[in-house]
């Protein structure tokens, strides 16, 4: 496909989505749900077809040379439709938010004003490798009144077309418009250029991937973008804490999963009860095979513990983003450095403090400028599903309307509505 070409096709999508976001947004909550329902029963009943298309990338993927995680992404199991089905149809049965009037109150003038909650219109998703993103992403703009167009990764290429055509046929079968969900059919970087430059068309574009990817839409888009480029989290063990508590957290926050972006890859401990909890940690990371890159102090007091794999921490170590079984190391203070560490250094997605100080608890909760931020519990809780948002599309670290995960209500907007009875202003 020649460049004028992909022009034509991304600006048709353009103009078919924003024909169809009209539709979607006066739709009625039933016939969204009905898609909703109708997609699950086609997940469940396309598995065999889903599965052969896969099959087509997964094949391509080996013989291309990728890496075993990186082939494992693509994957449509039969597992992984499953969730997908099942996921579509708690989204069919959640409250449909589109329309609620919210902070109605009367003026003195006679008027009563308020906010009416509304979909945001024509979103464009870039995302890389998982194809189960697409159902994700059509799902949750079905149920939010909205249009999207997705482009997903040339190496999930098959897999997405496949489920952009059960998607189609849900919305058919609803009696809503198939050009709510487009799916860019080329592989073409081209497209993408396109469309994070349709003002006219699209009104917020939400990347889904690796920095590079991210840095590229967030510098050349001329649409909104949400977006978080790093996940760097901390969690700091405060003085006083319950250090069993403390260990057992912070195990979990690091380790659970070390490739998510709401995995810790910074701890702090509070001098005050470093000398105790360090040790403990320390000995839990060596048996994982976490390597630890400590300030001196740290190092110091983790220099006993069998096994430990230890380097000291580099300035850029406190920046760092690893995603592997690797985590900074530093004592501070208290929490008046934990805070400031954070601030400077973090990427402002997920910050946790273990702590048993009430004052402590408040003032890292009202001075730590992360997305969220957690009391007494790990990281790894930042996560749509887990904030009972029912799906997520991505987590924001913006400051503007979608900050953390962003679900349903991040893929609405809210417009002032006013409500009179023959008022005039003198």
């Amino acid at each position: 496909m020649n460049a004028l070409n992909i022009a034509e096709t991304m600006h048709s999508l353009g103009l078919q989505a924003r024909e169809a976001s009209a539709r979607m947004a006066a739709a009625p909550a039933a016939q969204k749900a009905q898609a909703l329902r109708e997609l699950a029963a086609l997940l469940r009943a396309g598995g065999e077809q889903l599965q052969a298309d896969n099959r087509k990338d997964l094949d391509r993927a080996t013989a291309a040379g990728l890496s075993a995680p990186m082939v494992d992404r693509l994957k449509l199991t039969p597992r992984i439709l499953e969730t997908l089905a099942v996921g579509c149809e708690q989204l069919a049965t959640m409250p449909d938010i589109i329309g609620e009037v919210i902070g109605m109150k009367q003026q003195p003038s006679g008027i009563r004003v308020g906010q009416m909650r509304v979909p945001l219109g024509v979103f464009g998703m870039i995302f890389e490798s998982r194809p189960n993103v697409t159902i994700e992403a059509a799902s949750l703009s079905i149920k939010s009144g909205n249009a999207c167009i997705l482009r997903g990764g040339s190496e999930a290429i098959e897999s997405n077309k496949a489920l952009a055509r059960l998607v189609q046929q849900a919305l058919q079968r609803a009696g809503l418009p198939p050009e709510a969900v487009q799916l860019v059919q080329t592989t073409d970087r081209e497209a993408v250029g396109h469309l994070i430059t349709m003002p006219e068309y699209v009104d917020v574009v939400i990347p889904r991937g690796g920095k590079g990817l991210i840095e590229r839409i967030s510098r050349d888009a001329k649409v909104p973008v949400i977006k978080h480029l790093d996940g760097n989290c901390h969690t700091y063990v405060d003085d006083p804490c319950d250090i069993a508590m403390a260990v057992k957290v912070a195990d979990n926050a690091k380790t659970q999963k070390y490739s998510p972006c709401n995995a810790s890859e910074g701890l702090l401990v509070a001098r005050g009860v470093a000398r105790e909890f360090l040790p403990k940690i320390g000995a839990v990371f060596a048996a994982k095979g976490v390597e630890m890159r400590c300030d001196p102090e740290a190092r110091a007091l983790l220099a006993e513990v069998p096994g430990a794999d230890l380097k000291d921490a580099t300035e850029q170590d406190w920046s760092e983003e690893y995603l592997a079984p690797i985590i900074s190391v530093k004592v501070v203070a208290g929490v008046d450095e934990a805070i400031a560490h954070i601030n400077r250094y973090s990427s402002h997605h997920t910050d946790a403090i273990l702590t048993r100080d009430h004052q402590h608890a408040q003032r890292f909760l009202r001075e730590v400028d992360s997305a969220s931020v957690m009391v007494n519990a790990s990281t790894r809780f930042a996560d749509g599903f887990e904030y009972g948002l029912g799906a997520e599309i991505g987590i924001s670290t913006d400051k503007f309307h979608a900050r953390g995960p962003v679900g349903l209500e991040g893929l609405t907007s809210l417009k002032w509505i006013v409500l009179g009875d023959g008022e005039i202003r003198g």
